[in-house]
């Protein structure tokens, strides 16, 4: 989102400066403040010279000329950098200190290390190109070769300082790319530069890198705080937002949302309220999924757009499922009420899955969102104790939106063990449905309650279901239950309240 987007064709050097990625402007508010000199920090590899070149491209399409100084890289390794994602840097000016450094050695053909050139030298000659260019934009990548060069930290610092002095009397935009090379670190940059950005990429022990990046300074400007995740694809930096802060409103929850089964809805006093999310816990097998498909269903049935992302389940498997319980998604994928994606935990960012739902909410009007499970969204946490964090956010956009949130959680064993603490994030679902095995005269028989429901009355009942075709079937209520607070209960009364064991019969015998 560009506040202050210039005309095509204008050389403008006041206001914002769009650094080319929709992702980082966003985080920025806009942009980076023109005329000032910014630092972007990182090892090498992370990404700093794909940001430099989207920078300078961004004010080529508006009509500011961009220069591009490399100490250590040639013309032909940047056009290479730049056709790798398609682009194209012919209108972009490039001095390269290779070439200086060969052209003032006694008209040698050796081309210098950057370390035998002298200093002072060096700075003159750029100083001396960008009088000549007058760029509106300015690339200096990168600052380890003026350390070596300098040697001592005071002087290198003085180097800086004549450097930030420099631009302060042009109209000019500067990114300094650093790559960390300082033994312990260059704060002394960070004070000297108007803002800061931080790139980083962290190793997993298994799975795809992940690679974020940080405002870490930005003078006089809001932006949003933290780390963002983004990846360098073919085409540049995509950088993905952590979510916006939602300020405490008093929300309105809608309708009650109905689920096709009227046991189902009597237990929830009524259904699921619009705009608020639930939670279905319970050990595999009692029908998590099946559940919130039969939401999704309903849903779609009623002309909403529904997006079901599926961590624990292939796409295959879940169209099978789904068709053999005479659940015609098929049809609703066609005509796009419904969408599933599948996501690879290792693969995926917490940023990205995050993006990838505000996107279908803002883009495609979705309504209801799934997530099947938590247990599948937990892997892709780069650390356990974020995961809690990342849910709240999620849920409170969502909420803000007026999305309903339907989410899933595995217990452990078959008779539901409670959840790892890294992955209970029940206190912060509006509802919580409970799905459970019990035993009855030597079988097994599954049953459900709600044991919370912030926004109404519900029952507090144990009812008994079982998959069947159409969905998850829900009999009358149980009253004559032993042993329910042990994680195993057990029915004791006589078998008249008990579902049939046709498959066509959803209501007890009674």
């Amino acid at each position: 989102m560009h506040h202050d987007s210039p005309p095509a064709g204008a050389d403008v050097r006041g206001g914002l400066a769009s650094t080319g990625i929709a992702g980082l402007d966003d985080i920025l508010d806009g942009g980076l403040p023109t005329n000032r000199l910014y630092l972007i920090d990182g090892e090498p590899g992370t990404g700093k010279t794909t940001l430099a070149l989207q920078f300078l491209l961004a004010g080529r399409a508006r009509g500011a000329r961009g220069m591009y100084v490399t100490l250590s890289e040639s013309r032909e390794e940047l056009t290479e950098v730049a056709a790798s994602h398609g682009w194209s840097i012919d209108d972009i000016d490039v001095f390269e200190l290779a070439s200086e450094s060969a052209s003032v050695a006694d008209e040698a053909y050796t081309i210098f290390h950057p370390a035998e050139v002298e200093l002072q030298q060096t700075v003159q000659s750029v100083l001396t190109a960008v009088e000549q260019s007058d760029p509106a934009l300015l690339v200096f990548d990168s600052l380890s070769e003026m350390r070596l060069l300098a040697r001592d930290p005071l002087r290198f610092r003085r180097q800086i300082l004549a450097l930030k002095q420099f631009f302060a009397g042009r109209r000019c935009t500067v990114l300094l790319l650093d790559d960390k090379t300082a033994p312990e670190g260059d704060l002394q940059l960070h004070s000297l530069a108007h803002g800061v950005i931080q790139l980083e990429h962290i190793a997993l022990e298994y799975g795809a890198e992940r690679r974020r990046l940080q405002v870490r300074k930005l003078r006089g400007r809001r932006f949003r705080g933290g780390h963002h995740d983004f990846r360098i694809r073919s085409g540049g930096l995509t950088v993905y937002p952590r979510l916006h802060r939602v300020e405490p409103s008093r929300e309105v929850i809608g309708r009650p949302l109905p689920s096709g089964s009227a046991e189902l809805d009597a237990l929830l006093g009524g259904g699921i309220p619009e705009g608020t999310s639930i939670l279905i816990t319970g050990p595999a097998g009692t029908g998590k999924s099946v559940l919130a498909t039969q939401y999704a269903c309903a849903a779609a049935a009623r002309g909403e757009r529904v997006g079901i992302y599926l961590f624990d389940e292939r796409l295959g498997t879940f169209a099978l499922r789904a068709a053999g319980l005479g659940m015609e998604v098929d049809e609703m994928v066609a005509d796009g009420r419904l969408t599933l994606c599948q996501i690879e935990p290792t693969e995926l960012s917490p940023g990205e899955f995050a993006d990838l739902i505000v996107r279908s909410v803002e883009e495609r009007g979705v309504r209801m969102v799934i997530i099947d499970s938590i247990n599948g969204y937990l892997q892709s946490m780069p650390e356990e104790r974020l995961l809690a964090t990342q849910v709240h956010e999620l849920l409170s956009y969502l909420a803000h939106r007026g999305v309903t949130t339907i989410l899933t959680l595995v217990q452990r064993g078959i008779f539901g063990s409670p959840v790892d603490e890294a992955a209970d994030v029940s206190y912060l679902a509006d509802t919580v449905l409970l799905l459970r095995y019990f035993e009855e005269r030597g079988s097994v028989r599954q049953a459900m309650s709600v044991v919370k429901k912030r926004s109404g009355d519900h029952e507090r009942t144990i009812r008994e279901c079982r998959v069947a075709r159409g969905g998850l079937r829900v009999g009358e209520p149980l009253h004559d239950f032993q042993g329910v607070l042990t994680g195993v209960p057990s029915y004791v009364g006589d078998t008249g309240p008990l579902m049939s064991r046709r498959p066509d019969a959803g209501r007890s015998d009674a």
